[in-house]
């Protein structure tokens, strides 16, 4: 049986699909098959041998190694969409609160309490908390995913022009994107047309700063800018210098500092995007989902770091091998398998990167010696017959 430790509290929910998957819940194991994560850090953990996955219930992972992972043939699984429309619901409320002050206006008030006059003084100082209404005005969003897309519907839904960029736009997010949503060819030609400018993508060596200096010099004056994907993908000390010019009228961040907290401009909440019960279950089914389905049956269905393949099971025993992206992986496999004269019922391959991962179902009994063969083949990460 599978033993899964967990680094966090998961919703129940997602602990009951283990159990019903018969995979063991043990938070005391040294060297578990599989983790199931949300927010814990794991760049200084030790691996054992039999860490075979980690499934992250949320979106980003850059709270883990993947590329050590990648390179020990540990698969990183995220729950890409489950918490889309807690996302969304904060995204709506970023575009209202980057338009009005409306932070601003409830902490002044709040700081009336215990005057006789607070009617007159609010009538006599609201002037200063007005702001635009978000109808007629252009939403630029960066990354157009299973959240962007979505954020995109409802920004159009409540009046406003959209347009959207995203290079790596896969043909599924391109099903689910709103017709009306416009096309940059680039992020100049969002930046140059943008009342608000909205990133959410994820967080990596090449999207670092995205929003920096440069990028803000080119939108427009006036811009308002909301991060709701990672902090690092906005240069904070660029975007404080931009509100404090004028250049940008408000920063709003699901990701405070301590550069932040406090300044002029900027409305930062506590890390709420997929702070909701709803969200936090269909997070952790997800999770328990995808490593079941993978430690049980070898398929792979939102990794981050490995091929999309889902197999249906065929024959007696299944192979799977995270190998290499190189020539004549398959036909190394196959001369084994075929030199035992066991016959080959079904397979599927399918690559990311530099990274391949092979699966075949076989008519009979796979011995470990003969597994052993297949990972002793040059360029192979790991095997594993189920």
């Amino acid at each position: 049986m599978y033993k899964i430790k967990t680094m966090n509290n998961i919703a129940q929910t997602g602990l009951d699909v283990l159990a019903a998957k018969g995979l063991r819940l043990d938070n005391d194991a040294a060297d578990p098959d599989g983790l199931l994560i949300r927010s814990a850090k794991l760049h200084d953990m030790a691996f054992g041998p039999s860490l075979l996955a980690i499934a992250r219930a949320g979106v980003g992972t850059d709270n883990v190694p993947t590329e050590r992972c990648t390179e020990k043939g540990i698969v990183v699984f995220n729950t890409a969409g489950a918490n889309a429309q807690a996302v969304v619901e904060l995204a709506v409320c970023s575009l209202v609160l980057a338009s009005r002050d409306l932070m601003g206006g409830a902490l002044w008030v709040h700081s009336l309490a215990g005057r006789d006059d607070v009617e007159a003084a609010v009538e006599a100082g609201k002037k200063a908390f007005v702001g635009p209404e978000i109808r007629g005005k252009t939403l630029g969003v960066i990354g157009l995913g299973a959240i962007g897309a979505r954020i995109a519907k409802s920004a159009l839904n409540l009046g406003m022009n959209v347009v959207g960029y995203d290079p790596y736009l896969s043909v599924e997010a391109a099903w689910h994107l709103h017709s009306d949503v416009k096309h940059a060819e680039d992020l100049e030609g969002l930046f140059k047309v943008a009342d608000y400018v909205l990133v959410q993508v994820h967080h990596n060596e090449k999207t670092h700063h995205m929003i920096d200096a440069a990028a803000i010099a080119q939108m427009k004056d006036g811009v308002r800018i909301i991060n709701l994907g990672r902090g690092g993908l906005v240069d904070e000390d660029a975007v404080l210098s931009a509100l404090e010019s004028g250049k940008a009228a408000r920063y709003v961040t699901d990701f405070p500092s301590a550069k932040l907290a406090g300044a002029k401009g900027v409305v930062a909440f506590p890390h709420l995007g997929a702070s909701t019960p709803e969200s936090e279950e269909k997070c952790a089914i997800m999770a328990a989902q995808e490593l079941a389905d993978y430690l049980l049956n070898g398929n792979i269905h939102n990794s981050v770091n490995l091929p999309e393949l889902t197999l249906e099971r065929a024959g007696v025993a299944r192979i799977c091998a995270i190998h290499d992206n190189v020539p004549r992986m398959i036909n190394s496999f196959l001369d084994i398998i075929g030199g035992e004269n066991i016959n080959v019922e079904h397979m599927q391959n399918r690559a990311k990167g530099e990274v391949a991962y092979t699966v075949i179902d076989v008519g009979s009994p796979i011995s470990q010696e003969l597994a052993g063969r297949i990972a002793a083949v040059d360029h192979v990460r790991r095997v594993r017959v189920l």
